[in-house]
């Protein structure tokens, strides 16, 4: 399979909540809404979502609760049926899997990291980092060695004895991001798994996720309700409202460009200097001369250069040096400002 085919695909999946949501769906009006459906004794709790998470890639799933992020994170991995609508994984069509190779696709290829920690208590640390790989069948010494991995990776070396009451808040979620870590998933989906923590303890967990991201590579779907969260750790956002995407995009196109007016009010109270970048402003018909500013640094970064440089029009470059456009100054102020649209 090619790399750059995605590595999640769904195509206008739904899944209805009711008596008997396939032959509502099959015989559902067109245009038929939220509320509609609602009133018909249904809940939408995804609707008609198209979406593909690349390889790679952390997508950043959003919206207020009952916004239908978490239903379908758990269509993305058949731990719910879907109504409507297909989803495939690296190609393959997940809703046509037998339970046994749906079973091996999730113990092979998923992990999962949710907001309880779920831990087993009368299990130590290394324990349950390796319970994973003990329902897998492997060995002893293996499962082992492999959890050992996996705890030093985390931080939490030299606490493999302990048991989750000796632990804090952010270790026992550590823990947690060990043990879907074991079996060296291809994707990883997190549901608000630092909701839990105080915003200290969740700012180092997020720290940490990103240097984890870095080292390792995986392809991250990642729910969570905080918008700060999201801008620090998206490379898209996916913003829900009914069991609908709003829109989904870069943190920076986001902000800049919100396709609806809910994504505009869930955005406003945003600083947007310090989410959207050069490379965002960047027009490549511009051809800007003299000293060039990085595409992936933000307005806020900007801010003293921006207020010196008098030029109209300012070179933008890749990490490569390479020029990829130009990036109009009285633009970039307007967002320093506060002024962009």
């Amino acid at each position: 399979m090619s790399d750059n085919a995605p590595v999640i695909s769904a195509k206008n999946v739904w899944k209805l909540f009711g008596a008997e949501p396939e032959k509502y769906l099959a015989n559902m009006p067109e245009g038929h809404g939220f509320d509609d459906i609602r009133a018909d004794g249904y809940i939408a709790g995804v609707k008609d979502v198209s979406i593909d998470v690349n390889r790679g890639e952390m997508l950043v799933i959003m919206g207020l609760s009952g916004s239908g992020k978490s239903t379908l994170v758990r269509c993305f991995s058949r731990l719910h049926e879907i109504t409507g609508g297909t989803i495939e994984i690296d190609g393959q069509d997940i809703m046509a899997l037998s339970d046994k190779d749906l079973i091996d696709l999730r113990r092979s290829k998923m992990g999962m990291v949710f907001q309880s920690f779920g831990l087993l208590p009368h299990r130590t640390v290394l324990e349950n980092v390796a319970f994973p790989l003990e329902m897998r069948g492997q060995d002893g010494h293996s499962r082992r060695e492999r959890a050992l991995e996996v705890i030093k990776l985390v931080g939490l070396e030299g606490r493999e004895e302990y048991f989750p009451r000796e632990l804090s808040g952010g270790q026992q979620q550590r823990v947690g991001i060990a043990r879907s870590l074991a079996i060296e998933p291809d994707i990883w989906f997190l549901d608000e798994p630092f909701s839990a923590l105080d915003p200290l303890i969740r700012r180092e967990m997020q720290d940490e996720f990103l240097r984890l991201q870095d080292m390792l590579g995986k392809t991250i779907v990642f729910i969570t309700h905080d918008f700060d969260e999201a801008l620090r750790l998206a490379d898209r956002i996916a913003i829900m409202k009914d069991g609908a995407v709003e829109q989904c995009d870069t943190p920076d196109q986001i902000v800049l460009n919100p396709a609806t007016e809910y994504v505009r009010k869930f955005t406003e109270e945003i600083d947007k200097a310090r989410v959207v970048t050069a490379g965002a402003l960047a027009d490549a018909s511009i051809t800007a001369k003299g000293a060039t500013v990085p595409a992936q640094a933000t307005i806020k970064e900007l801010a003293a250069s921006l207020v010196a440089d008098k030029r109209a029009e300012i070179p933008v470059a890749a990490v490569d040096g390479t020029v990829v456009g130009g990036m109009k100054r009285q633009a970039a102020l307007a967002v320093l400002l506060g002024d962009a649209a």
